[in-house]
């Protein structure tokens, strides 16, 4: 599927499931850092925050390009975001700042927008 086609159906990025998933894993993301030590707030709280938000920021800013190419890479910085991002999760844990219930919610649903972003790069 072209990006033609594909906005025929999908008229604004906000229609995507991946961005809207990507909007959700950005208010988890600052739900689980709000409690972090203060000392974090311009290191790990900060890099993750960026981290989530560059995932639907991507994928919008991919959406509204001309060409597939230029959206395909965008969606390749998401995927790296996730990877970032799922990466912090991981040390977040080990360092005692979320429980392994917020850890393992937070990669479901990492690793879900990652196999769409996926899916769709697939397409395009």
């Amino acid at each position: 599927m072209n990006q033609d086609s594909e906005k025929q159906k999908i008229k604004n990025f906000r229609d995507l499931d991946i961005w809207q998933l990507g909007k959700k894993i950005v208010g988890m993301v600052y739900a689980a850092t709000r409690e972090f030590p203060r000392e974090e707030l311009f290191t790990l709280i900060a890099q993750m925050r960026r981290a989530a938000i560059s995932i639907p920021s991507n994928i919008a800013e991919g959406f509204n390009r001309y060409h597939n190419k230029e959206y395909r890479q965008f969606l390749y910085l998401a995927l790296g975001s996730c990877a970032e991002l799922e990466t912090q999760i991981e040390i977040c844990e080990d360092l005692v700042y979320i429980s392994q219930s917020i850890k393992l919610e937070l990669l479901e649903k990492v690793d879900h927008e990652s196999r769409m972003i996926r899916n769709l790069i697939k397409k395009l």
